[in-house]
């Protein structure tokens, strides 16, 4: 079985194309700046990757070289080898709880919960409404970055403000990344053979959020309302007191457009280190001596470990696994150790030897980073997302 992983953005097309079930990877792709002069795809196969100019107008021409690749690549010999297309959607609400097979009436579920998610579901969207006209015979499925923390109690997703914030608008906490913590509570489960897990699942990227899993089910995370909420990132600034917005409106003279845009794009490490919002970055600089990515990178890490801590307690000590994942939490070597150095009081403890060992341009990339008098086993596992979409695309076909 074939299945196409895509998460369609308002100017690009991510996809996978994925064999199941031996979850084999047999080619990726990335078309950018779409309805923009200077557009451009790059297509990796093999391990190798080309970047092709190309002029993409809108998503269904992105979709006509994807096609196109797919039959040059030997990927496919007709278009009824794709058994079904699998689509990231951001915001589910608190209306989906699962992957669905799309409709009409799903996608105008999708598109009623826009508000919620204004940036992301109506590039979604676009993105499902284009394969359903390329590919109009082929299942759509949608699987939601909200879906997996739909399991949260009242007392964790409801925000102490007015009921009728909640009742009128759906303000609550719906969090994110959740296809990712799934995909972490999968494997997790996997390795220690056993469903009831008890997890901290920590994806750390350019944007992070932290998972508290209680018996393999979410109920708790760090982002809330939207993305922007838990710990600082790479743009964004994380949790913050609400009073300096209207402060910072009155006497910078900024727009609520405004603020919104320095909240998501330009704070986190950006505002600390004033330069850069990539992690790789504040590290080579930090070797230089920069005491403001010194100073990013420590804010960061506190930031981390105080939700660490505070999920530790929510689960009473209880914890099968501690988990790093996505781009840095994966990579980062020195950044986890000093991350589990200040968890040395619950009893946390890193092996070094075993940490500096695994990283995902190195041999090993995943495997157990604790050490043996560490009571909680501390674990770096790649996440993948697209494998998640996959499989959940296969589910809900074959039935």
């Amino acid at each position: 079985m074939k299945i196409l992983s895509v998460n369609a953005g308002s100017s690009s097309l991510k996809f996978n194309c994925i064999e199941l079930p031996i979850g084999k990877e047999l080619i990726s792709g990335y078309f950018e700046k779409i309805g923009l002069s200077d557009s451009f795809y790059s297509i990796k196969i093999n391990g190798e990757k080309v970047k092709k100019q190309a002029k993409i107008s809108d998503h269904s021409e992105a979709i006509k070289y994807l096609i196109e690749e797919l039959f040059n690549n030997n990927i496919i010999k007709s278009l009824d080898e794709i058994d079904g297309v699998g689509h990231r959607v951001v915001h589910g609400g608190d209306k989906y709880s699962k992957s669905i097979l799309i409709d009409d009436d799903v996608i105008k579920a999708i598109e009623e919960l826009s508000p919620l998610a204004p940036l992301h579901n109506p590039a979604n969207i676009v993105g499902i409404k284009a394969f359903r006209e390329a590919m109009p015979n082929t299942p759509m499925v949608g699987v939601f970055d909200t879906a997996f923390h739909q399991t949260m109690k009242e007392k964790e997703y409801l925000y102490p403000v007015p009921r009728e914030w909640y009742n009128d608008y759906s303000v609550r906490k719906y969090g994110f990344h959740g296809t990712s913590h799934r995909y972490i509570t999968k494997k997790v489960k996997e390795m220690l053979g056993k469903d009831n897990v008890n997890i901290i699942s920590c994806h750390i990227g350019s944007g992070g959020s932290i998972a508290c899993i209680k018996d393999g089910i979410s109920i708790d995370t760090t982002m809330g309302f939207s993305p922007n909420s838990g710990i600082m990132m790479g743009t964004r600034c994380g949790d913050i007191d609400y009073s300096m917005i209207p402060y910072i409106m009155k006497n910078a003279h900024l727009s609520i457009e405004e603020v919104d845009t320095a909240l998501n794009k330009k704070s986190g490490l950006l505002a600390i280190s004033e330069e850069y919002s990539d992690h790789r970055d504040i590290e080579e600089e930090m070797a230089k001596g920069n005491q403001k990515c010194v100073l990013a990178n420590d804010m960061y890490i506190d930031r981390i470990v105080s939700y660490i801590a505070k999920y530790y307690v929510k689960l009473e000590g209880n914890i099968d696994a501690l988990v790093f994942t996505a781009g840095l939490g994966e990579n980062a070597r020195e950044f986890r150790e000093n991350i589990l150095n200040k968890l040395q009081c619950l009893g946390i403890f890193v092996d070094s030897e075993k940490n500096n060992q695994i990283a995902s341009y190195l041999d090993l990339h995943e495997g157990l980073i604790s050490s043996p008098e560490s009571k909680v086993p501390v674990y770096v596992i790649p996440t993948n997302e697209e494998l998640m979409i996959a499989l959940d695309t296969q589910e809900l076909i074959s039935k």
